[in-house]
Formats: C-alpha cells, structure tokens, sequence
C-alpha cells in the first residue's frame, strides 16, 4: 500500500479487505501500449532525497504533482511540482507554519478556478496517527498551510481523510468519523469546517457508513463510499448528493450481495461515473441525467486477488474518455474505457509497480495527454504519453 494509505490507514478508506476471487466479467481487450516518456522532476530545495509521488491533477490549463522527499533516516518533507506542457517542470513554493506540515507527505489534490487545494498527513504522536494538514494556492501560485486545530481532522472521532474536490460551491473533503461518513466545507480552502453527524450521511441504526470521494455537480456536491448494513458481512455502494454540502440524500446503488464500494467519482460529458471494487473485480456505475434513480451498473475490469487490499485509487477523463488505476494483489493497474464505461482495455504502465509497501501509481489527463507517476517503494517517477481520441 502507498505511503499515503498507510499514514492513513483507516483515514483513506479506498480499499477493502475481501477473500473472494472471479474472473472479470468484460475480458481484457488487447492492451494499449502508450508510448510513455519519462520526465525530469527538479529536487525541491533542501536536502536531496528519494521523491516520493502520490497524486496527479490537470488544473486549468496546468499540471501538478503531489508527494514528498524522503530521507534515509525516515524523514519526509512536502514537494510539488507544475508544468504547462507536461515535459518541464518545476517546483511550487511552500510555506508550511506548523511541525507536521513540514512533514507532511501530500497524497491528494484538487482543482478549482485554476488553483488547487491538497491534502497532506505525517504519523506522529503517541499513538502515530497521521496528522492531517490542508494546503492552498494562493494566485502567485505558491501554497500555503492552513491552520487547523487538531481534532478538525483528527482526534478520537477521526476515521479517514480521503480526497478534496472543488467547484462553483468551494471545496468539499470527503472522508469519514466514528459516526460514519462526512465532510468538510469551505468557501476558499482557507477555512474548512466539519459536517458530521449528518442525517442522510452520517451511520444510523441500520447501516454503517463511510466515504471516500467528493464531485461537484451541476446542482451540488456527489460524494461516494460504502454502506454495510446491521447483521451482513458485506459493504453496498453508495451515494450522497447535496445542494450545499450540510443536508445530505443517501442513494444505494445497483448491488449484487458481494462487497462493493464506490472509491472514485468523475464527470464525462453528461454522464457521472462512480468506481471501485464490485467483488473479486472493479467496476463502474454510471448516471445519465440529473435523477437519482437513474444509477446503472455498468463495466468490470480487472482480478482484484483473494485475500488482497484493494482499490481504485485513481481516474481522469478526457475528449469523452476514462483512465482508471487500481491496485490490488497483482500490482497497479492502468484502464481505460469510453464513457459509457461498459468495456474496459488494459493499458501498459511505464513501468512495472508492485502492490505494498510505500507504492502508489496515479494518473491525470487533459487535451489528449496523461501524465503517470509510479512509486515503486524505492523510487518514484513521472511519465508523459499521448492518448489518441478513440479507444
């Protein structure tokens, strides 16, 4: 499992534990094979160290990167990286203000009016529970800390602090607490304030929530995750929607008895897809339209192992297209699909990336280019390829 997941183990709640194995219902079709170039990622300043990268994200008209350095002796230190073109890059400037965002290892981002807001955690107390931090752009393009107090993300509540979205409403994080699954609010990513205990939300006698991803829509906000009702073993999907992000509507998607979660949500022309495990596969959910019911199952891909953590920990769309990573006991994987998202091509990675361990794969694109990176625990890489307009 990648860094990430594991200083946030319990707090980024995109894998389950399964121990059921299938074979993928839609076949692989042959894989496509990008041609990927590697890209040189300049050392942020401080001391050299390993580059440690999580998350991927097209932003207006430019790329970033999120991650770490890491240092022989376990020491890590926030880094991002920006490029218009997707082969140069630079480092953004951080301004960290307290002793965990200077640790932090950044492992989420997300975009809105062309800036964008992160998600950063380092383990650290007496108990070594991840220490969550927020970080904004600011319009010189540089980031900043935001200051929190300690139980806004953490805490004897704290759960998982998964993934941050934004759009026409401010930016919405998607996670969970003790009483199930919730959010946190803000205007500008200056100010995030916590809404749990949500009816519609929020666990309730019979079933037990929690989220792991945040959309804006057109009308509000989406937000996805799990539900396990009182007295099964198994998770259902689900799904909230909500005008402002306080008053919440829960909507179970199409089930099948095995575990299943939605763990990634993207928009595609019209249409909201909704990712994640379905049983011993992945698999999408797709909505055409506004109406809630109107949720359908749509593809599965990929073998997600007996026994293994797995998840779909990444996807991006572009010219009506989805590229999808998941990870699971065989390694990352990279998909991709149209947008009726009912057939499903393995796509060659760059590289290998073995599952466990400090791994992680992401994957963003725009205008018919996607950029990769690939940790493979030892080290980390970017990648550039472009991806022709029609599966």
């Amino acid at each position: 499992m990648s860094i990430h997941r594991r200083l946030v183990a319990g707090l980024v709640g995109l894998t389950l534990l399964f121990g059921c194995e299938r074979a993928t219902e839609n076949p692989v079709d042959a894989e496509i094979r990008p041609h990927w170039q590697p890209v040189a990622l300049p050392m942020p300043e401080g001391p050299a160290g390993r580059l440690m990268l999580r998350d991927a994200v097209a932003c207006a008209d430019r790329w970033y990167l999120v991650g770490a350095v890491g240092g022989p002796d376990g020491a890590t230190r926030p880094a991002v990286w920006t490029s218009t073109d997707a082969l140069t890059w630079s480092t953004v400037r951080l301004a960290p203000s307290s002793y965990y965002g200077e640790r932090a290892i950044l492992y989420a981002a997300g975009c809105r009016d062309g800036r964008i807001a992160v998600i950063g955690a380092k383990a650290g107390g007496a108990h070594g529970n991840p220490r969550v931090r927020t970080w904004r752009q600011l319009p010189d393009g540089s980031l900043v800390e935001v200051s929190a107090e300690f139980e806004l993300y953490g805490g004897p509540r704290a759960v998982n602090v998964s993934r941050v979205a934004g759009g026409p409403g401010g930016w919405l994080i998607a996670g969970g607490r003790e009483s199930g699954a919730a959010v946190w609010r803000s205007p500008d990513a200056a100010d995030f304030r916590i809404v749990e205990n949500a009816p519609g939300l929020a666990s309730d006698a019979g079933v037990r929530t929690s989220a792991t991803d945040a959309l804006a829509v057109p009308d509000g906000w989406l937000v996805g995750g799990s539900g396990r009702a009182e007295g099964r073993p198994d998770h259902d999907p689900l799904l909230w929607t909500s005008p402002d992000g306080l008053a919440w509507t829960r909507t179970a998607l199409p089930a099948t008895g095995e575990d299943e979660a939605v763990q990634r949500l993207a928009r595609v022309g019209d249409s909201v897809l909704a990712l994640g495990l379905r049983g011993g596969t992945f698999g999408a959910w797709r909505l055409d339209g506004t109406d809630p019911g109107g949720w359908q199952a749509a593809g599965r891909f990929g073998v997600a192992g007996a026994g293994a953590i797995a998840g779909v920990e990444a996807v991006t769309t572009y010219g009506g297209h989805v590229l999808a990573v998941s990870v699971a006991a065989d390694g990352h994987r990279l998909w991709r699909s149209d947008g009726a998202a009912r057939q499903w091509s393995g796509v060659a990675l760059p590289v290998d990336v073995p599952p466990g361990g400090d791994t992680a794969a992401s994957v963003a694109a725009m205008a018919g280019q996607a950029v990769m990176i690939t940790d493979d625990g030892h080290g980390a890489r970017a990648w550039q390829a472009a991806f022709p307009g029609t599966p």
